[in-house]
C-alpha cells in the first residue's frame, strides 16, 4: 500500500486517501487510475482491521476528470483497441469501489467534474464543502453520458429525470442543488468538511462490519432483482446475521441502555 500518485494513510480503522496535484486540480492520469484500482482491490483483501475509506483532494478540487496531456492527448493517437483497453480500465476502477465490502465516503474538498463527479457517485456517501460544484462534463468534449457506469449509478441516487439533465447538458450545479437533489448526502462550510466526514465516518467504524458490507452489496446486487428475489436475497442475508454475535450484541446493548460493541469495532 504504497502508491506514487496519491496519498495513502491509514488511521486506525480508517483509510484515508488524498489525490495530491492540486497544481492540476487533481486530474486523473493512467497511473492514477491503476493505482486507485490496485489499493481498492488491496482493501478488499485485508477484512477486519480496515472498517471504512475516506477520498478526498487537495487544494481547491476534489478531481476535475482526465489530465489533458497525460490522457487526452494520449488516446487521441490510440487505435479502437487502445481506446477501448483504456475505458475497461476506467469502469474497473468504479467495478472495484463498488465491489469493495467497506464504506466509502467522499469528502469533496472543491470542484467535482468529469471522472472526478465518477469518483464521487462510485463512493457510497458524499460530505462536500460548500464550495464544491459539481458537473459530468463528458458531453462538452463530445462523448456520451454512459461513462463509467453513470447511466447505471446515477439515476439511482438521483431519479432518472435529473440524471438525464446531468448527463446530457454537462452543466455544473452548485452544492445547494447537489444537496437537494441527493448528489451530496451533506454540505458544510469548507473549513468544516474535516470534521464532518470525521463525524460520519467514526459512525461507519462503530457499526457492524457485516451488516454494513451486506447492505453495500445487497443495494448493488438488487438493482437488476425483481421484488420477489430480492425479498429472497435479503431473507437469507437478514438470517445469515440474526445468527451471528453483533445481533446478540445489539440486542444486549438494547436492553441494557447503552451503545453497542460490536465485533472489531473502533472503542
Amino acid at each position: 500500500m504504497n502508491p506514487r500518485s496519491f496519498r495513502y494513510v491509514e488511521n486506525g480503522p480508517v483509510a484515508a486517501i488524498t489525490l495530491d496535484r492540486p497544481e492540476t486540480l487533481n486530474a486523473l492520469t493512467f497511473e492514477v487510475y491503476r493505482e486507485l484500482t490496485a489499493t481498492f482491490r488491496a482493501l478488499a483483501e485485508r477484512p477486519g482491521r480496515i472498517r471504512a475509506v475516506t477520498l478526498t483532494g487537495t487544494g481547491r478540487a476534489f478531481c476535475t476528470g482526465g489530465d489533458v496531456k497525460d490522457i487526452i492527448g494520449e488516446l487521441l493517437h490510440r487505435d479502437a483497441q487502445g481506446l477501448l483497453e483504456f475505458t475497461r480500465m476506467t469502469c474497473d476502477l468504479v467495478a472495484t469501489m463498488r465491489a469493495l465490502p467497506l464504506p466509502i465516503v467522499a469528502s469533496l474538498n472543491g470542484t467535482v467534474a468529469g471522472a472526478g463527479a465518477i469518483l464521487a457517485m462510485a463512493s457510497d456517501l458524499r460530505v462536500a464543502a460548500d464550495t464544491a460544484k459539481v458537473a459530468f462534463l463528458f458531453v462538452k468534449v463530445g462523448l456520451a453520458g454512459a461513462d463509467m457506469g453513470a447511466c447505471h449509478l446515477l439515476p439511482r441516487i438521483v431519479g432518472l429525470g435529473r440524471a438525464t439533465e446531468l448527463l446530457m447538458t454537462g452543466e455544473f450545479i452548485d452544492a445547494a442543488e447537489a444537496l437537494r437533489i441527493g448528489f451530496y448526502n451533506r454540505v458544510v462550510p469548507r473549513d468544516g468538511l474535516e470534521a464532518e466526514t470525521a463525524a460520519l465516518v467514526d459512525k461507519l467504524v462503530r457499526g457492524p462490519a457485516a451488516g454494513i458490507a451486506a447492505t453495500k452489496a445487497a443495494l448493488d446486487r438488487e438493482a437488476t432483482l425483481g421484488l420477489e428475489a430480492a425479498l429472497a436475497d435479503e431473507a437469507r442475508i437478514q438470517a445469515g446475521l440474526m445468527a451471528q454475535p453483533d445481533f446478540r450484541e445489539g440486542f444486549q446493548a438494547f436492553m441494557e441502555k447503552r451503545p453497542p460493541r460490536f465485533g472489531g469495532a473502533s472503542e
